[in-house]
């Protein structure tokens, strides 16, 4: 499970600056744009072969110091709730203010790592003074960087990397089923988890997360353990209000990296929206077994064409994973909530099926035989080999005689081909393209 990282900071204290430079391209974050890609606050960054999830908390542009000091503790309280270690960032050029000292006492009082990073140190020993004077802050010893001219990040890094926890040999042998249960707020998510842990006593025990102050709880069910990850503020009343679309999309990347099966609930009488996609993707791209639960089916008004209907204008909003099993249930009656277990227990063993490499060639030569592959300028695509070399996601690598001739579609067309005839119902499949000379070519 990769740790969680997340940035705190005023307005143009060089938050982006820094998110952008680690996740190792310019991300645009837009308000209010739908998609699953256009509006990240997330990336996955590699230091030193420590890898983690950095979250940007967002960005603030009020117009008065009242407002950036209520966003900025917004801001705080979704780094709490999500991370396992933060980042606080400041403004050697601005000096130390009463917002970053009121959001610095909250950082303090919630006993999670903290990093204090001092922005915009063109020339150290310009600054020197000015760094020390971030010392009153109380969060031990200030890091002087540059975002934007890439100096002392290195030693940022190092600093939050050394915070991680360290593996438990109990952990790293625990091979019990993470679940996350994930979706937008009010769509029944509470009241599912309770169904399984408090009216059915199921609760086997508690046991701490290992990464943060959450909670996980252990549920038996025919003989078998799994663990529900806690997504922070799911059964408390957070401070935050649950429709802020960065806490939202925050608390999703960090149960979604806890977990190895992500249940998304979609609300059967509203439908799948534009959030539920920005959900999925989260879950999608991180490769996670993901099962799709239309909540509240007890009180939708039913003809013979319901479930067709609502399970097309499910797939056609994502589209990106037709793989995902959807099933119909209501929390409140029990009606078909017994079947998710089932479910999870297919996906935990597509996510762990490995195919022979001589049974996988046979069917991608077959596949190259019945539809040939794209040509460019005279050139055409040679599929060469493919085996998998990883479960959790089922990665495959293909070689190829040129790379830059492997469209997207002919990956989806193999794809596709591969799960006819292998199912891997209800994960994602990673596919690796490398390049393989031919001779004569």
């Amino acid at each position: 499970m990769k740790p969680v990282v997340a940035v705190v900071g005023r307005p143009n204290v060089g938050k982006s600056s820094l998110f952008n430079y680690l996740a190792g391209e310019r991300i645009a974050i837009v308000k209010d744009e739908p998609g699953i890609t256009r509006d990240r606050i997330y990336a996955d960054v590699d230091w030193n072969g420590r890898l983690f999830t950095l979250i940007d908390t967002g960005g603030i542009e009020p117009d008065s110091k009242d407002v950036i000091l209520s966003k900025m503790r917004e801001q705080a309280q979704i780094a709490i709730d999500t991370a396992d270690v933060i980042i606080f960032m400041t403004d050697v050029q601005m000096g130390l203010t009463d917002s970053d000292d009121k959001v610095a006492d909250m950082l303090r009082k919630s006993r999670k790592k903290i990093v204090l990073a001092v922005n915009k140190v063109d020339s150290f020993k310009k600054y020197e003074a000015d760094i020390y004077e971030f010392y009153n802050l109380g969060l031990g010893d200030p890091i002087p960087v540059s975002a934007d001219q890439r100096t002392g990040v290195g030693d940022l890094l190092d600093e939050v990397v050394a915070c991680f926890p360290a593996k438990s040999a109990d952990e790293e042998e625990d091979d019990r089923p993470r679940i996350a249960i994930v979706g937008r707020p009010n769509v029944g998510k509470s009241s599912l988890i309770n169904r399984y842990l408090g009216k059915d006593r199921l609760i086997v025990s508690d046991i701490a997360g290992t990464t943060r102050d959450a909670v996980d709880t252990v549920v038996k069910r025919n003989g078998r353990e799994y663990i529900f990850v806690d997504t922070a503020g799911l059964r408390r009343k957070n401070k935050i209000k649950e429709e802020l679309e960065t806490y939202m999309v925050a608390r999703t990347v960090s149960a979604v990296e806890r977990a190895d099966i992500v249940v998304l609930v979609i609300d059967g009488t509203e439908g799948v929206a534009e959030q539920d996609a920005k959900i999925a993707g989260i879950a999608h791209d991180r490769g996670k077994g993901i099962i799709i639960a239309v909540n509240k089916w007890d009180a939708v008004k039913k003809d013979d064409k319901t479930i067709y209907k609502m399970s097309r204008e499910i797939m056609q909003t994502l589209s990106f994973m037709p793989y995902a099993e959807i099933l119909f249930i209501s929390a409140k009656t029990g009606q078909r909530t017994e079947k998710l277990f089932e479910s999870i227990d297919t996906v935990i063993a597509n996510q762990n099926l490995r195919i022979q490499t001589g049974v996988l060639n046979e069917i991608v030569s077959e596949a190259v035989m019945l539809q040939q592959p794209p040509s460019d300028k005279g050139r055409r695509l040679r599929v060469l080999y493919a085996t998998q070399v990883a479960v959790k996601p089922p990665t495959i690598v293909i070689f190829v005689n040129n790379a830059k001739l492997m469209h997207y579609s002919y990956t989806r067309y193999l794809e596709n081909r591969i799960r006819d005839a292998f199912g891997f119902q209800g994960t994602p499949i990673h596919f690796l393209i490398r390049e393989r000379k031919t001779e004569g070519k």
